[in-house]
């Protein structure tokens, strides 16, 4: 039987070693990314069966990499290996079309698991947050997107966030610096935020960041 093909999407190469050890036994490994962008521009020209992906990663976290994929139409299963336990990010994923959900500290544990449950077609979530997704699921409070950005948006309120000059966005981006500077600033009147750090905060609350 052929090897189911994965691609893998991480910026922490220590992680990316011990996650290559756990999975070319069983898969076929076509690629390694190290942030969001690659991993969009990876899943398309590869194909792969099966993504494994952190959520923060640079340039594009995560969950927005695979919010773009599946506007492309990209029919690839996603697992999502990520240290964060907060439930709201996993009923994001889980919303976003995810099939799994496995904390790194259990990888070497339930990776596998939820690997071989989402080519199956099922949906596979680490215990340890289950109790929170249900929480969430009674409250109905997730929110799964800011719903008055763009996708541009997002990536350019990412890119700030995480520290870039309005120069380093433009580069980034391939615009302008100026245009860069007024997709900030209309981001900022949209969301109400008057300075950089309310920026960083809110990349922060809404996983669009991640506090290392």
């Amino acid at each position: 039987m052929t090897p189911a093909r994965l691609l893998l999407a991480d910026d922490h190469r220590i992680v990316v070693e011990g996650l290559r050890a756990i999975l070319t036994p069983e898969f076929d490994l076509v690629g390694i990314v190290d942030d969001g962008r690659k991993l969009v521009e990876a899943a398309i020209r590869l194909a792969p069966e099966i993504i494994v992906a952190d959520i923060s990663m640079p340039y594009l976290n995560g969950l927005d990499a695979i919010s773009q994929l599946k506007d492309l139409g990209c029919p690839s299963k996603v697992v999502f290996l990520t240290m964060h336990k907060d439930a709201t990010y996993a009923a994001r994923a889980l919303a976003l079309g995810a099939s799994g959900f496995v904390l790194k500290h259990a990888a070497s544990t339930e990776l596998l698991e939820a690997i071989r449950t989402a080519l199956s077609g099922g949906v596979y979530v680490t215990s340890e947050i289950e109790a929170g997704l249900q929480e969430l699921k009674t409250r109905r409070t997730v929110s799964i997107t800011s719903p008055s950005l763009t996708s541009r948006q997002r990536e350019v309120l990412q890119l700030f966030a995480e520290g870039n000059s309005a120069r380093e966005v433009a580069a980034s981006l391939h615009i302008s610096p100026r245009t860069a500077e007024n997709h900030k600033a209309r981001i900022m009147a949209q969301l109400r935020l008057e300075t950089t750090a309310d920026l960083v905060q809110y990349a922060l609350r809404h996983g669009i960041i991640a506090a290392d």
